[in-house]
Parts: C-alpha cells; structure tokens; sequence
C-alpha cells in the first residue's frame, strides 16, 4: 500500500486551473510521430507484464529544454533528444533507466502550462482502447506503434480526466518498490469517486477496494496483480473544481528537494506535509507550469511493499 495524498478543499482550488487544463489537452497533442525509435523500457528486454501498473509519464509542454533542465537538476536524472520531423521528444532517465519523456506541444498550445499524463501498463493496447468508449471514456490519441517501446494510446475516463496506456514491446519495469527518482504513487482527484472507479474496472480489471485509512467509503484504491496501484480521492465541489489524475516521484529528501526546485524556478504547490505510512507528501510545479508529487518514506513506509 501506497501514501494517499488526500488533500483540503483550499489545496484542491490551487490545483483546479491545471486540471481544467487535462480537459482541454487533445487540442495541444503534437502530429503522430510514427518513425520515432525510442528506447526500450528494459534493456535487454525481459518478459515481465504487469497490467494496471503505472511505468511511464510524459510531460506535454511548450518548453521541453526548460523542463527537461529542471527535472535533471532537480532530481539527477539526465536527458536525450529525439528529433523526427521538427517534433521535439526528450527521453529522460533515472540511473540509466527511462521513466519519463518529454512531448513539445505545437505552438498553438504554447500558452497552456505543462501537463503531466501518466500511462498504465496493459497486455493488449487495442483490446483495451475498444473497452474505454463502452465503459464511457473517449479515445484522444489512437494506438501507435513506436519502434522499441511499443504500443501506446491516449483517452480520457468518464469524467474527463487524461490517461495513457501501454504495451511495451520489451517488457514492463519490475514491480517492487520505487527508487528515489521513480514513480511512486498516481492519484485520481474526482467528482463521483465510484463512478469512475467503475469505469477503471471495466475498462482495465481493476480491483477496486475502499481505501481504510481514509476511514471514508469514497476514497478507494485500484490494484491489479495483488498490488495497490493508484488511488481514487472526492474533488470538493466548486465552479473551480475539475478531476485529474497526479503522478507522484519518490524523493529522498522532499524537504530539501522543494527547496531546490524553488531556486530552479519551480513553485511551491503544497507544501511538505505528513501523509499515511509515515510517509510525507508534496507538490511542486515546474517552471511550465507542469504540477507533480513528490513522496519521501519515512519510518519504513510501505511496509506490505518490502521484502
């Protein structure tokens, strides 16, 4: 089980513009890219599937050098361009490992802030993709293959909130607990918490279970393969108020890594706070405005994780 960063109704409203933003997302996704030979998530390719999981993100912005300069001072991860038909993508990777990319949006998109979409690990992308419009959600960007990393999709859910999925071509990333710099946790912030997570169910097979530590029947926690995957949190109600989903990174030192992302023209969004499992929680956004989590383990976090 994973930190479930609940949040108050004054932390919702700060997030409320960047997950309006999510709605409005298929306006500002690039041309398709088909030549694009990115790197494999494993190398040498192994035969691990693990469906449901969370093992990619992509930050959709209009100042991919910014951002991706920021991400690998703030958190030591490095960066490589790929370059096809004026199309920037930059792959960035934690100790030689990849976990996320960076997408330029065309210059019609330019004044929108960065938006970070998380993509789901599935066995079959198109099987998948024909279940999201029956279970209400609605393609965004079709199934592409790229060469070496696979097949992936973009759709939005029932509420509107973006999501990607993918089949990689060289097996998923091993599932035990994150390193610093990985992925650790994704939260859905929504309106009708059991409604959408109905839609998961239907669409992906999910389990869907309440979350216990909540102490609440709407906030629950999707898992698959034995394993809590993401979680689903009620978003307040107000004029303001738009569900999405937030990535959250595991940090050693979140203190000290706020700090640091202020003085790399980063903002504070929340805090560092205590969240469940002795863990702390925070979030920051880049300087394009893209938002993310930031988790640190504290008192031996995640315990049912660990060996």
């Amino acid at each position: 089980m994973k930190p479930n960063p609940s949040l108050s109704r004054t932390s919702f409203n700060r997030l409320a513009a960047t997950f309006a933003a999510l709605t409005l997302l298929v306006l500002g996704l690039p041309a398709p890219v088909e030549a694009a030979s990115f790197p494999p998530l494993n190398k040498p390719a192994t035969t691990l599937r693990f469906p449901g999981k969370f093992v990619w993100g992509d930050l959709f912005t209009s100042e991919p050098e910014a951002a991706a300069a920021f991400y690998c001072s703030l958190l030591g991860w490095t960066s490589a361009p790929i370059e096809q038909k004026d199309i920037s993508y930059i792959v960035l990777s934690n100790a030689g490992h990849p976990v996320a990319g960076i997408v330029q949006r065309p210059a019609g998109a330019a004044k929108r802030p960065g938006i970070w979409i998380g993509y789901i690990s599935v066995a079959k992308a198109k099987a998948t993709l024909t279940a999201v419009e029956p279970a209400g959600g609605k393609q965004h960007a079709a199934v592409r293959s790229f060469p070496h990393r696979g097949m992936q999709a973009i759709f939005s859910d029932s509420e509107g909130s973006v999501v990607g999925i993918l089949e990689s071509s060289s097996g998923d990333s091993i599932d035990d607990e994150p390193d610093p710099g990985e992925w650790n946790w994704f939260q859905l912030y929504s309106q009708k918490p059991q409604a959408v997570a109905d839609f998961y169910h239907r669409a992906f097979g999910y389990e869907v279970n309440p979350d216990t530590r909540a102490g609440k029947s709407d906030h629950l926690v999707l898992s698959s393969g034995g394993h809590a995957r993401a979680g689903i949190t009620p978003l307040p109600l107000g004029p303001d108020a738009k569900p999405g989903w937030l990535g959250c990174l595991r940090v050693k030192d979140i203190e000290a890594t706020v700090a640091k992302a202020v003085t790399l023209g980063g903002k504070i969004v929340i805090a560092p706070r205590p969240a469940a499992l002795g863990s702390r929680f925070a979030i920051i956004s880049d300087p394009t405005g893209g938002d993310v989590g930031l988790i640190q383990y504290v008192d031996n976090a995640n315990p049912a994780d660990r060996p």
